[in-house]
């Protein structure tokens, strides 16, 4: 029977101890919509009292075995989670920084995406007003919160322009009021897999929590390593439970952080 985490408030949660059965456990986290409650722009998201300090506590819970991954660039991370530096996945596995002392590094299966392409898609959102487009070199953000109702007849555009761009190798993925304009060739469940062949990872019971569906290429990485993932919000492709809201998950990693589970 599926579960689902809940708490009366963002601080708790019964299911404190509900990993501690499996050991020692890596956890993966995803940011936006997980970690942090979405906002009307990227930019405009907040970091809840209290959440950096959690993190680094789950983080020496751990082991230090805790990376962030992401949709957003690893120094946009670092900087909403400062003073912290964490190990972190970028760009949906695009870039990697596998030890916190390390810089960022595109991994071996990033390419940047074609200008042209940016050009093109630049030009189609003249036609949607209130969409807009980050350019995160190895992805396109198209986002459309702001853009009631547009959401199937972009995607259709989308769609047909990728279709016409000469470039097989991009595919869409979809997110919260977003789609995502990326190479195949990387994703969030490579870069767990990178994650998991360093010492700090090995041996451990993988944990992936995401909210969307940019997240489920993690949540078949957990599953093959004998992990399991956790969807936020709705159960998603690959997780096995959820959690209500961000809330709850904030929730969940403080009362982990500090509990006396071994980890």
């Amino acid at each position: 029977m599926r579960t689902t985490f809940a708490s009366s408030g963002a601080r708790s949660s019964p299911r404190a101890d509900a990993f501690a059965e499996d050991g020692r456990i890596a956890l993966f986290l995803d940011v936006d919509g997980t970690l942090l409650d979405l906002a009307e722009r990227p930019d405009e998201v907040t970091v809840p009292s209290g959440l950096v300090s959690d993190v680094a506590a789950a983080e020496a819970k751990a082991g230090g075995a805790l990376a962030l991954v992401s949709g957003r660039v690893i120094a946009d991370l670092d900087r909403l989670f400062s003073p912290l530096r964490l190990r972190a996945a970028g760009v949906h596995g695009a870039e990697l920084r596998l030890e916190p002392k390390d810089e960022p590094f595109a991994s071996a299966e990033s390419e940047a995406l074609p200008p042209s392409l940016w050009g093109a898609l630049t030009d189609l959102l003249r036609e949607f007003p209130g969409t807009f487009a980050e350019n995160k070199r190895f992805s396109y953000a198209v986002h459309y919160r702001q853009a009631a109702g547009v959401g199937g007849v972009l995607r259709t555009r989308l769609t047909k322009l990728l279709e016409t761009s000469s470039q097989p190798e991009i595919m869409m993925l979809e997110a919260h009021c977003a789609f995502e304009v990326k190479a195949r060739q990387f994703d969030k469940g490579r870069a767990v897999t990178a994650f998991l062949s360093t010492p700090t990872f090995e041996g451990r019971t993988p944990i992936f929590i995401g909210d969307d569906h940019t997240d489920e290429s993690g949540f078949a990485a957990v599953s093959a390593r004998g992990g399991r993932g956790y969807s936020v919000g709705r159960l998603l492709r690959g997780a096995v439970d959820t959690f209500a809201s961000p809330g709850e998950v904030r929730g969940w990693l403080a009362a982990f952080a500090a509990s006396g589970a071994t980890a």
